[in-house]
C-alpha cells in the first residue's frame, strides 16, 4: 500500500472521529471528489480545534491562527508548522497536529484555493477569539458566519469548478455555510453562554435567529440548483436536510435530531437519488 493510499485512510477515520455530519457525504463521493473535499474539510477542522480549544488561553490561540494561516499563504513548512506546536502538542488533537498531511492528500490542482480559504479562515477566527466572539450586530454575525462556515462553501465551490467546471454562485455558497452555522448557534445556545460566548446580537430574540437560519436555508437551496454532478448534488443535499431537520426539531422544543431520523434522512436522500 501506498504512503498516499495510507494516508487517504487516514484522513477517512479521522473525519469519521471528528465529524460525523460530514463524514456521511464526503463517503459517498466518488474517489477524486472523497480524496479532495475530506482533506480540505480537515484542513479547515484542524484550524477549528484551535479556536474552540477549551484550555489554550486567547493569545495562544490568536498567536497560532495566524502564524498558520501566514504559513499557508506561503509554501507551507512542516518543520516550521511542528515548531509552531511544539509547546501545545499534548494540548492539541491528532487533526490539528496533522494539518501537513491533509495538505499533502489534496490534489495538487485545488490546493492553493484550499490553502487560500483555510488561511482567510484562521485569520477570521483569530480576530473573532480577540473579540471574545461578542457579536452584537447582524453585521457582526454575519463577518463571523462567513469566517467559519461561509469560507466552507466558497472551498466547495471552487472544489466544484475544479472538478468538471460546475459553476455556483459564491454568494448562496456562503448562504449556505451560513444557514448550516445558524442551526449550530442555535443548537449550542445554552452551552455557549455557560462559556461566555454570545453569538445573538444585541435586541435579537430566538425568533430573529430562526429567522435568520431560515433565510440562508433558503439560499442553500437555490445555490443546489445550479448543480447538475448527481454525485456532488447529493453532497449538498445532505447537510442541508439534516440542518432543516434540525431546526425544525428545536422549533418544537427538541434538543436536536434523534440517530434514527438522521439515518432515515439519508436514506430518503439516496432513494431520491436511485429513482
Amino acid at each position: 500500500m501506498s504512503y498516499g493510499t495510507t494516508l487517504q485512510k487516514e484522513a477517512m477515520h479521522i473525519l469519521k472521529l471528528t465529524s460525523r455530519t460530514f463524514y456521511i457525504p464526503i463517503k459517498l463521493l466518488n474517489p477524486v471528489l472523497r480524496e479532495t473535499v475530506g482533506s480540505a474539510y480537515l484542513c479547515m477542522r484542524a484550524i477549528d480545534e484551535i479556536e474552540d480549544h477549551e484550555s489554550l488561553p486567547s493569545d495562544i490561540k490568536q498567536y497560532l491562527l495566524r502564524s498558520t494561516s501566514k504559513l499557508l499563504q506561503t509554501g507551507f513548512d512542516p518543520q516550521a508548522y511542528r515548531q509552531l506546536l511544539k509547546p501545545y502538542e499534548n494540548l492539541l488533537p491528532e487533526v490539528t497536529l496533522r494539518l501537513h498531511d491533509w495538505l499533502h492528500v489534496c490534489p495538487a490542482g485545488i490546493i492553493d484555493k484550499v490553502k487560500e480559504s483555510t488561511s482567510m479562515m484562521a485569520d477570521g477566527m483569530a480576530k473573532w477569539v480577540e473579540q471574545e466572539w461578542f457579536v452584537q450586530t447582524k453585521e457582526d454575525l454575519d463577518d463571523y458566519t462567513y469566517y467559519v462556515a461561509g469560507l466552507v462553501g466558497v472551498m466547495l465551490s471552487d472544489i466544484w469548478e475544479w472538478y468538471d467546471g460546475t459553476k455556483t454562485n459564491r454568494e448562496l455558497a456562503i448562504g449556505y455555510g451560513r444557514g448550516l452555522q445558524a442551526v449550530n448557534m442555535l443548537r449550542n445556545q445554552e452551552e455557549d453562554a455557560e462559556r461566555g460566548v454570545h453569538f445573538i446580537p444585541n435586541g435579537w430574540k430566538r425568533r430573529d435567529m430562526f429567522e435568520y437560519a431560515s433565510i440562508h436555508l433558503n439560499m442553500a437551496d437555490e445555490y443546489i440548483e445550479s448543480i447538475d454532478t448527481k454525485n456532488i448534488l447529493l453532497f449538498c443535499k445532505i447537510p442541508l436536510a439534516l440542518a432543516k431537520k434540525t431546526l425544525k426539531a428545536l422549533n418544537s422544543g427538541k434538543e436536536k435530531m434523534g440517530r434514527s431520523e438522521v439515518e432515515s434522512t439519508v436514506k430518503e436522500i439516496l432513494n431520491e437519488k436511485n429513482m
